[in-house]
């Protein structure tokens, strides 16, 4: 019975990821997705995005107002927690983990993790957070950046290991409204 149960929650996101986050109607897929995520007003998910969760616990992953999580992009919320804040900028193709395994381990063990993104946040494309970092308020991760700790507010990353190369001078005043019907 058991097996039946994962099997079922299986198809389930398959289905899910494989169809209704390819609506190309925001309006119908933001309903559907509602059903599995938190988010908040003026927040838009692109077509394509792909979501992780062994649970169908919506608060695995939560998303603040006036936020875009571009196409192509992958919420693994599998064992920890993704928050996003508000304003939060997520360009196409990049990756948000919670998981990862433990090189160091006889068995391929797993190290799970939050990942909490502050506000006004900048994430360009392909890159990719790791478990158990903090982006601060403002802070800019440059496309390919690998992230692996935390990013202190207004900082700008880039590289693999991701580094400070530089520093924000925005005084951060705007809210994203990026709402596309068809995208």
């Amino acid at each position: 019975m058991k097996k039946l149960k994962v099997f079922i929650k299986a198809v389930r996101w398959f289905f899910f990821n494989k169809m209704i986050l390819k609506i190309p109607f925001s309006t119908i897929r933001l309903f559907f997705l509602r059903g599995y995520i938190i988010f908040g007003k003026e927040t838009n998910i692109m077509r394509h995005v792909e979501i992780l969760n062994e649970s169908f616990d919506r608060s695995q992953i939560t998303i603040g107002n006036n936020s875009v999580i571009n196409a192509y992009c992958l919420l693994d919320g599998r064992k920890g927690k993704i928050k996003i804040g508000n304003n939060v900028d997520i360009a196409r193709e990049a990756a948000i983990f919670t998981l990862e395994h433990d090189p160091n381990s006889d068995y391929y063990e797993t190290i799970p993790g939050d990942v909490i993104i502050e506000d006004y946040v900048w994430i360009s494309s392909r890159a990719t957070i790791l478990p158990n970092v903090r982006i601060g308020t403002g802070a800019i991760v440059a496309s390919n950046a690998v992230v692996t700790k935390d990013v202190p507010p207004m900082t700008i990353v880039g590289g693999v290991p991701a580094k400070k190369i530089g520093i924000r001078k925005s005084k951060l005043k705007y809210n994203l409204k990026i709402f596309h019907y068809f995208r």
